[in-house]
């Protein structure tokens, strides 16, 4: 009997130690396995930005009706420290012949005297910024498409989208529709936040405890340009991050060009990591893959990193590259961006549908789109009908 209770203490020793060392690995690697979800993912990009001014309620409640998985909000902060949904801490300027200011504040005189020059990443930047606004008066601002070409009509009459205003219309629209539906916000440029005392990534994970999606199958992904935010976040949460990738150009084979300040991770031009092979091209190696996997559950590469594309990411295409089955024998998943009916590479005959299915063929992960429903039915096309 002793010899025999030895044996069975000794067993479950041995089975104790099988099963903690796989948990040691998995909180050592951090890997998610989250709950089932579509495949390729929708991504609404800031919303549905083709249609209406971007990063407003509106805009999300169209991706979502449209058929997003996720709704995409950048993050930056205001004077009195409240997250908001906006591309660029800068709300605008006073130029009118400036293009792209997402909000009317240039038309409002009693905030002129707030327009002021920083430095953003490292580039001496003029404008409105967010941080010198309280909420109450960004309130008073309305939203503005960015890109050209696109309807103007509701310019000025949807406002600035909060973060909390967003989970709440998320959570809503989950619910009146009956599918699962998620938010991937962006910590934008955060090492400026940093030093301007407004640090992004406590206070994003503030909010999402607060809501109940801190854990590692919410329907949550954070992204982000620079590694140490994500590696900020990766101690304080247990959700999905991934580490976004971009350049500054292509060239004429269509591969990517780097040039600051898209030429590497901002945090990275800070801490003096700038040798010639410190690029976002890095993270594309084998080498720079394993560094990723250490503190992030997948890549967010600009398309051109996946399907070379000439003129910047608009013209002619050439073989994909092997990018996307490199990160998935990595265990990482792959979400590229951004994909615009009215900006798709002139190598597709068949239009933005073509470029849809030529990267869902090679295996994607998810797809930001400012046009949710040509990527859905573009999906429900790859999948047969």
């Amino acid at each position: 009997m002793r010899t025999r209770g030895w044996l069975l203490v000794l067993l479950s020793i041995l089975a104790l130690g099988a099963v903690m060392a796989p948990l040691a690995d998995a909180k050592k690697h951090k890997r998610h396995k989250s709950a089932r979800e579509p495949k390729p993912l929708v991504i609404g990009h800031r919303g549905a930005g083709g249609f209406v001014p971007e990063h407003t309620l509106q805009s999300y409640r169209l991706a979502i009706k449209l058929g997003a998985d996720y709704v995409e909000p950048d993050l930056v902060m205001t004077k009195d420290h409240v997250l908001i949904a906006r591309h660029e801490p800068i709300l605008g300027d006073s130029d009118p012949s400036t293009t792209g200011d997402s909000t009317n504040v240039g038309d409002h005189p009693e905030f002129a005297s707030r327009e002021t020059t920083r430095t953003l990443d490292g580039v001496a930047t003029k404008g409105f910024w967010a941080q010198d606004f309280t909420l109450a008066e960004i309130k008073t601002l309305g939203a503005r498409q960015t890109r050209p070409n696109r309807p103007t009509q509701f310019d000025g009459k949807f406002k600035v989208a909060t973060f909390q205003e967003l989970i709440n219309l998320v959570k809503r629209e989950s619910k009146k529709r009956g599918r699962r539906i998620g938010i991937y916000p962006e910590t934008k440029h955060p090492t400026f936040h940093e030093t301007q005392g407004l640090p992004l990534e406590g206070a994003i994970v503030k909010t999402l405890k607060k809501n109940g999606l801190n854990s590692k199958n919410s329907p949550v992904f954070l992204q982000s340009f620079e590694q140490g935010s994500l590696k900020k976040l990766n101690a304080m949460t247990k959700v999905r991050l991934i580490q976004l990738m971009d350049a500054n150009d292509t060239d004429a084979s269509g591969n990517p060009t780097y040039a600051p300040p898209y030429d590497r991770p901002y945090d990275w031009t800070v801490s003096g990591r700038t040798g010639p092979n410190d690029t976002f091209g890095w993270f594309a190696t084998d080498a720079g893959l394993d560094e990723v996997k250490t503190y992030a559950d997948g890549i967010g590469p600009w398309k051109v990193y996946i399907v070379p594309t000439a003129g910047g990411g608009g013209g002619a295409i050439f073989s994909p590259t092997d990018l996307v089955q490199r990160a998935h024998a990595h265990g990482l998943l792959v979400h590229t961006w951004t994909f615009r009916d009215d900006a798709f590479p002139t190598g597709y005959p068949g239009g933005p549908v073509d470029e849809y299915l030529n990267f869902y063929k090679l295996g994607i992960d998810g797809v930001f789109s400012d046009f949710p429903d040509t990527a859905f039915g573009a999906r429900e096309i790859f999948r047969g009908l």
